[in-house]
C-alpha cells in the first residue's frame, strides 16, 4: 500500500466515525417521539459538535491530499465525492439536531393519534433505512444498492406532500394540540430534507464508481412530471 492509499484509508476511517454519530442522532430522534429523554436530547446536542468537527477535519484532509499527490482517475472522483458527501452527512446531523430540540418543545410523548395520523414513525423509518442502505452503499461500493437509495426516497415526499391536508383535518378534531401538530409538521420536514441529503449521498456513490452523473437526470425526470 503506498502513501496516497494510507492517506485514503484514513479519510474512510474518518468517514464512518462520523456517520456512525450521525446513525445515532437520526435514531435518537426516533426514540425521542415515543418516550421523552432529556438526556437523550443532550446526547444529541453534544454529537451535533462532535460531527461538526469531523466535517472541518475531513475537509482539511482531502485539501492536503490534493496539495501533496495530486490524485488522478477514480482516486480523484472518489475524494472529490467524499467532500459532498462529507457536507450532506453534516448537514443530516444539523436537522437531527435541530428535530431534538423540536422533541424538547413538543413536550413528548407525542399524541398516539397524531402520530399514527401523521405518518411520522413511517416516515421515519424509510429514512432510517436509507441511511443504512447508503451507508453500506459506500463502504460496498454498491452502485446498484445506491440507486435503491435514489428511489426510496419518493416514500418520503409522497408523506410530506400530504402534511399540510393531514394537519387541517387533525386541527379539526383535536384543537387542543395544536403546539404539538406544529412541531410534528416540522419534524416531518426535516426528515423530507434528510432523505434529500441522502440521496445526493446515493449519487455521489454512482459518481465515483461508474464515473456516472445522475443527480440532474433525477431533477429533470421531477421536473418533466410536474410539467405534466
Amino acid at each position: 500500500m503506498n502513501q496516497l492509499d494510507k492517506e485514503l484509508l484514513r479519510i474512510k476511517s474518518k468517514v464512518e466515525e462520523m456517520w456512525t454519530l450521525v446513525d445515532f442522532q437520526v435514531q435518537a430522534g426516533r426514540e425521542g417521539l415515543v418516550s421523552p429523554d432529556e438526556e437523550l436530547a443532550k446526547k444529541v446536542s453534544k454529537s451535533g459538535k462532535k460531527v461538526n468537527s469531523y466535517d472541518i477535519k475531513i475537509d482539511r484532509m482531502c485539501e492536503n491530499i490534493f496539495a501533496l499527490y495530486n490524485p488522478v482517475a477514480v482516486d480523484l472522483r472518489w475524494l472529490l465525492a467524499i467532500l459532498k458527501i462529507n457536507s450532506n452527512l453534516e448537514r443530516i446531523g444539523d436537522y437531527a439536531e435541530s428535530i431534538a430540540h423540536m422533541l424538547k418543545e413538543a413536550n413528548p410523548p407525542i399524541e398516539a393519534t397524531l402520530l399514527a395520523q401523521s405518518r411520522v414513525l413511517e416516515m421515519y423509518d424509510a429514512t432510517q433505512t436509507m441511511l443504512q442502505q447508503v451507508r453500506q452503499a459506500f463502504f460496498e461500493e454498491n452502485t446498484e444498492l445506491a440507486r435503491q437509495v435514489i428511489k426510496r426516497d419518493k416514500i418520503l415526499n409522497k408523506i410530506h406532500g400530504k402534511t399540510d391536508k393531514m394537519l387541517l383535518k387533525y386541527f379539526q378534531t383535536h384543537p387542543h394540540n395544536i403546539h404539538q401538530s406544529l412541531k410534528v409538521s416540522g419534524i416531518i420536514r426535516k426528515l423530507e430534507r434528510i432523505g434529500d441529503h441522502t440521496t445526493n449521498i446515493a449519487e455521489e456513490i454512482v459518481f465515483y464508481v461508474d464515473a456516472k452523473v445522475v443527480k440532474h437526470k433525477q431533477k429533470k425526470k421531477k421536473k418533466d412530471k410536474g410539467e405534466e
